[in-house]
């Protein structure tokens, strides 16, 4: 991605963890226009290889492209709102990796699942049929229908949205609607329909229901399952959410305005033993990975360490911060495994953010006796470990022009929260 260079003090700020709205907005910027990029490259690989595209899949390919082209000339703001969701960037990832062949055909169709939600929030007259594979009708950031069909018929009106399942003249019970035309709101209810749960006080869903939430292959060497929307205690994952806001809140206000501005989707994984586990993808920039927190100190903590993996992956593709994959790897106190300059660069970075929170919950008032002991002792290992991974990063030749004066603003924030002892209240 071909961009000009980031004004100093704006890289400053991201490296320093600023969590001052014109960042976020930036990055929200940079991510709509990688998402445009990599979608224009899908189209071009189709139509460049048309000719080994299954028939039908190219034709519900173009037709789905045609209808997000409509939608986005009436409401722009709705369709740059579906593409930027943090799933449309996994399946865009997955389908541009994917080989020629029955595998990338299915891949295609989900344009249609993105078309057809743009359209729907968007509101107005429509009526056509698309695929459900599996019987399953996926609406990203909005929900999902299982209809016993190959095929559903859309319509809609101004405000309502009915199925029909084989293009049948017989409409499913489940029905849309649209609440909130300013913004697209779709509520729905009736059999076969379940819809991605909001977050309270915050842009955040929680989806557990999106095909592409977790894609093969995501969390490098740890092991990353989806759970089972069965499973999903919709009050408890509210509940822990709610408490980690109020938790922030108390303890770093502005961070926690950026975690409800900046968290787009929490997607419930299974945990890997009887710890907690935490991933970003970074395809998938905004959405956070985790299973479900004992309580709200631990979902803070995992809101706040994957928010910065994840502003990181998007700054990164903004302006490159180091150079193509080598074979050097590095030790760094976090992990057991030795990992790679990017590995150190995106740990370093989250758990300087880590390191930022636990020193501000130290002095906080209002802060859980528990959770303020706790803070100072996790602080005081994690700010050794993330001094070591710098001078790894400064040490290496890896690092672009704008990686090294990223590190360098990132030393001097590590310094700074060293800079007096901390005293717990």
């Amino acid at each position: 991605m071909n961009t000009a260079p980031l004004p100093a003090p704006v890289l400053a700020r991201l490296a320093r963890l600023s969590p001052a709205p014109e960042g976020l907005t930036l990055l929200r910027s940079a991510l709509h226009a990688r998402r445009l990029l990599l979608l224009k490259a899908l189209l071009v690989r189709v139509h460049r290889h048309r000719a080994s595209v299954e028939p039908g899949a190219l034709g519900r390919f173009e037709r789905a492209w045609e209808l997000l082209e409509r939608v986005e000339r009436r409401h722009p703001t709705v369709v740059r709102d579906v593409l930027d969701y943090p799933t449309t960037g996994a399946w865009l990832a997955g389908a541009l990796a994917e080989p020629a062949g029955p595998a990338f055909d299915g891949l295609l169709g989900h344009l249609d699942n993105l078309a057809v939600t743009a359209a729907l929030r968007g509101g107005g007259p429509l009526d056509l049929t698309v695929e459900t594979p599996d019987g399953l009708l996926s609406l990203p950031g909005v929900g999902r229908l299982r209809v016993a069909a190959d095929r559903v018929r859309i319509s809609a009106g101004e405000r309502t949205v009915r199925f029909h399942p084989d293009g049948t003249r017989h409409a499913a019970p489940a029905v849309l609607t649209l609440t909130g035309r300013r913004h697209g709101v779709l509520t729905g209810r009736g059999p076969g329909w379940r819809a991605v749960r909001p977050l309270p006080r915050s842009a955040a869903r929680l989806d557990d229901l999106d095909p592409y939430r977790v894609p093969s292959g995501a969390g490098g060497g740890t092991v990353v399952i989806a759970a089972d929307p069965a499973d999903t205690d919709h009050a408890a994952w509210s509940a822990t959410w709610r408490a980690a806001q109020d938790l922030l809140g108390r303890t770093d206000p502005g961070r926690a305005a950026e975690v409800a501005r900046g968290v787009r989707a929490v997607v419930p994984v299974v945990p890997c033993g009887p710890r907690h586990l935490g991933a970003t993808l970074s395809a998938a920039p905004g959405a956070v990975l985790t299973s479900l927190p004992a309580e709200g100190q631990g979902m803070a903590e995992t809101l706040v360490h994957e928010l910065h993996h994840s502003k990181l992956a998007t700054l990164h593709e903004l302006a490159p911060l180091y150079g193509p994959g080598r074979d050097a790897v590095h030790r760094v106190g976090w992990r057991s495994d030795p990992r790679p300059i990017a590995g150190v660069l995106h740990g370093a970075y989250a758990h300087l953010a880590l390191a930022d929170l636990w020193r501000r919950a130290v002095t906080a008032e209002g802060v859980p006796t528990a959770w303020r002991s706790a803070a100072g002792q996790q602080f005081d290992d994690i700010h050794d470990q993330v001094g070591g991974a710098l001078r790894i990063l400064l040490e290496s030749d890896e690092l672009t022009v704008s990686g090294r004066q990223f590190v360098l603003h990132m030393k001097l924030h590590h310094a700074s929260l060293g800079a007096t002892p901390l005293v717990a209240g």
